[in-house]
């Protein structure tokens, strides 16, 4: 099992990112609230990580803070839930967000979310309230030092990657782009425009 990565960001692209760890590449997936905390390509990370071995592939999962996978790994117990439902919650709110909507009852701010519906957001509440007190809390995200790798960078519209990443995540494609087009993306990021699109989407 590969728990933990430590190596340098090759490139970013969410929800997928690649890490350069002693020469070998690992393309992971990880939600927006690792997303938005992830240092510039070129720089050192450290990511936990949980791998998904299915039949047709295996896929990594990252995650900045240890806490994050925690909860990840909780909600793919969950009647109903798979990875990619469980990658749109942390990627909606954070780790401390939803455990505040599930200690409060709050389904509303769940049907927000991508792919889940009034019974989903049920069960969810109910399946995870007792699991929450269990849940650890790690440490924060550990310093590294750099190593100097080639980086690859592509040119791309922020708002194009922005509705990608949503559609990845589960929106409709029609559905991404109305987010999108409702920011104000001067000047902004990917990861910014995407961010102020999915706080949009909550209230």
């Amino acid at each position: 099992m590969i728990g933990r990565l430590r190596g340098e960001i090759i490139y970013k692209q969410a929800p997928r990112l690649m890490v350069d760890v002693n020469g070998v590449g690992y393309e992971l997936d990880a939600p927006m609230s690792t997303f938005y905390d992830l240092p510039e390509p070129g720089q050192p990370v450290v990511l936990y990580t949980h791998l998904a071995i299915r039949d047709d592939a295996h896929v990594l999962y990252g995650f900045i803070r240890e806490s994050e996978r925690t909860m990840f790994r909780a909600l793919l117990k969950v009647s109903g839930v798979g990875a990619k439902m469980a990658l749109a919650i942390l990627s909606g709110m954070s780790a401390d967000e939803f455990a505040r909507t599930v200690q409060t009852d709050d389904t509303a701010a769940l049907v927000r979310l991508p792919g889940i519906g009034k019974k989903t957001a049920e069960r969810l509440i109910v399946e995870m309230r007792d699991r929450l007190d269990k849940l650890d809390v790690v440490a924060p995200i550990s310093s590294v030092n750099s190593m100097p790798l080639h980086t690859i960078t592509t040119a791309a519209d922020p708002k194009n990657e922005a509705a990608d990443a949503l559609t990845a995540l589960g929106y409709k494609p029609q559905e991404a782009s109305r987010m999108v087009r409702g920011i104000q993306a001067e000047d902004l990021t990917s990861e910014e425009i995407i961010r102020a699109a999915l706080k949009a989407a909550a209230n």
